[in-house]
């Protein structure tokens, strides 16, 4: 840039800020365009409210031929609602369509400490579509008496006399299972066709701190008879027929909560819906078509039982059904390792009544210990390397880099020579990583950490945002936690030390550094349990490896593998790798052999 542009330039930023500054409006014009603002939104707020009453105390009214078809009497009337509770639930219940309006699970609460609401209002609808004088009747929309006594909701719009459709809600006075029945009385003669429909739409509400994680971990669950469970996206929109079998089950799960239907007889066949939702406060949009059998010979009744609770692995495993493979595990082999060794491990610790930051600590400990001997020989393999590098080294310079074949041969002889696997401290660390890698799942799926806290961590389920820029930054997010930090850091140390007991030079030196600075990036966002986890595991491990190095003698190694250099051939014992050392071997000299006698 020359002078004179730069002049120009400068010239233009002064008299923009001048503009700028001369031209603002004052105080009291602010003030006053801020009324007016207040002003008018006021008043359209008003008018739409007095539009809202307007409609609502003033309903349409059905015409004359709506009244006198099937449920006539039912299509007009009062909402009213009632309330139906226990210990752990407390359901509203209108009588627009006889379903349940809301559902609050006590004890507990919103990541803002507000009481815990699955969902509510007139987004969730629940009823049968029923083929009557070929027209499809949805009791959605139709008003039933309710009538309720201890424990009990009894929902009833009478067709005609002693036919009648009556939704029945009971709860215990303990429990997250809600007995429902459906008993289609007298219209067995009434309703066409060999199967109805139920109907189910609902809009779960956000519960946790992150809605972005929350949505990540949510989605609709099904299973079919004798068959696994399987859902559909935890990402995008999809609608999924379901035809392949007889349906067990289906839930609106969200990422720590449930909302679960099980029918006593299985649904004949059905389709799932899931949206994502981009409303405030809100997570995702479910919907559930599914059909009943239906029979004209005699009364129709169809028990099933609601589940609105917690995804807790165990409480989940106690309802039956295969209802806690709900709670994403990991993938093959890592959902084993988790369902088989980390969770019975965990509530074995649980069980003592310790906070979860010890059990943590402990857990991480006796994972330690279970991989020690993996450790010590990964160890033990990377301390030969770096022993045998300056005789490495000394072959390098004299085969050179020209020719690469060449150079790998006589490593190949040397590593045969003094009995050293180059392998050896990959496989131990390669066997550990199903177990690293399991906890990446078991963490943030783990309900137990919800709401539990840990020095300045106060919700172990989700991330510490110790920064918060009230922005995103590429890569970050709007936060920085500082467990990630610490774990990145002790990452990033870990690296270090690992290249001095391996004697990684080059580029290999480096791309060790690259991984921590993406884990950064990736679990930032994660919970802070398993970013702590992953920083007790990388202290432990400089633990393991200093008290290894302090029982390890690098002279007497070093003497061992000169030892091995001078024993005959014949005494030696070839390991499997050494076989398959020599096997390669031989083909590459048979290749060369053939080489030559090509030229």
């Amino acid at each position: 840039m020359d002078r004179n542009t730069f002049t120009g330039l400068f010239l233009i930023m002064v008299i923009l800020g001048a503009a700028v500054f001369f031209m603002k409006p004052s105080e009291a014009e602010i003030k006053k365009e801020r009324e007016k603002i207040t002003a008018d939104s006021l008043k359209k707020v008003g008018a739409k409210a007095a539009a809202q009453n307007k409609v609502e105390t003033s309903p349409a009214k059905p015409d004359s031929a709506a009244l006198k078809g099937p449920f006539g009497a039912n299509i007009s009337g009062t909402a009213q609602t009632s309330v139906l509770e226990n210990e752990n639930l407390k359901l509203t219940l209108t009588n627009l369509g006889g379903k349940i309006q809301s559902v609050e699970i006590k004890g507990e609460h919103t990541y803002g400490g507000k009481p815990l609401i699955l969902f509510d209002g007139n987004d969730n609808k629940f009823g049968l579509n029923l083929n009557i004088d070929g027209k499809i009747v949805n009791t959605n929309n139709l008003y039933f008496t309710a009538t309720q006594n201890a424990g009990n909701i009894t929902m009833r719009a009478n067709y005609s006399g002693d036919k009648y459709i009556e939704f029945s809600y009971s709860l215990k006075p303990k429990g997250n299972n809600v007995d429902f029945n459906i008993n289609l009385n007298g219209l067995n003669q009434v309703v066409q066709g060999n199967n109805i429909s139920l109907n189910w739409e609902a809009t779960l509400l956000e519960q946790e701190k992150s809605a972005k994680k929350e949505q990540e971990h949510s989605g609709p669950y099904f299973k079919y008879v004798e068959k696994t469970p399987d859902h559909l996206s935890l990402h995008k929109d999809e609608k999924l027929e379901l035809k392949e079998g007889k349906i067990e089950w289906f839930s609106f799960k969200e990422h720590f909560f449930s909302a679960v239907l099980i029918p006593q007889t299985a649904f004949e066949k059905g389709n799932l819906e899931v949206k994502v939702s981009t409303e405030p406060g809100k997570i995702k949009w479910y919907g559930a078509n599914m059909q009943l059998p239906f029979s004209q010979l005699a009364t129709q009744s169809y028990p099933m039982t609601f589940y609105f609770g917690d995804n807790k692995f165990s409480t989940l495993k106690e309802q039956g059904h295969e209802l806690e493979k709900q709670v994403d595990m990991g993938y093959w082999p890592l959902k084993y390792i988790n369902r088989f060794i980390v969770l019975p491990v965990f509530n074995l610790l649980e069980s003592f009544g310790w906070g979860y930051g010890l059990i943590i600590l402990v857990l991480t400990i006796l994972l330690k210990l279970a991989m020690s001997p993996l450790t010590y020989k990964s160890y033990i393999s990377m301390a030969k390397m770096r022993i045998l590098k300056p005789e490495m080294d000394e072959i390098k310079a004299k085969v050179g880099e020209d020719n690469p074949t060449l150079l790998q041969q006589e490593y190949l002889k040397l590593y045969k020579k003094v009995g050293v696997n180059p392998l050896g401290g990959c496989l131990p660390m390669l066997l550990q990583l199903p177990f690293v890698m399991a906890f990446f799942f078991f963490f943030p799926n783990l309900f137990e950490l919800r709401g539990e806290s840990f020095l300045w961590m106060k919700d172990l389920s989700t991330y510490d945002d110790f920064i918060k820029f009230g922005f995103n930054v590429p890569f970050i997010g709007d936060h920085l936690s500082l467990m990630c930090i610490l774990m990145t850091i002790s990452t990033l140390i870990y690296t270090y030390f690992n290249n001095q007991i391996s004697g990684a030079t080059g580029q290999m030196k480096y791309i060790g550094y690259i991984m921590p600075i993406i884990f950064l990036g990736v679990l930032n966002s994660y919970p802070s349990g398993l970013n702590y986890y992953y920083f007790l595991a990388n202290m432990l491990t400089f633990l393991q490896q200093f008290l290894i190095r302090r029982m390890v003698n690098d002279e007497k190694i070093h003497a061992i593998l000169q030892e091995n250099k001078t024993k005959p051939q014949a005494e030696k014992k070839k390991s499997k790798f050494q076989a398959r050392l020599d096997e390669y071997m031989r083909a590459q000299q048979q290749a060369q052999a053939q080489q030559k006698n090509k030229k």
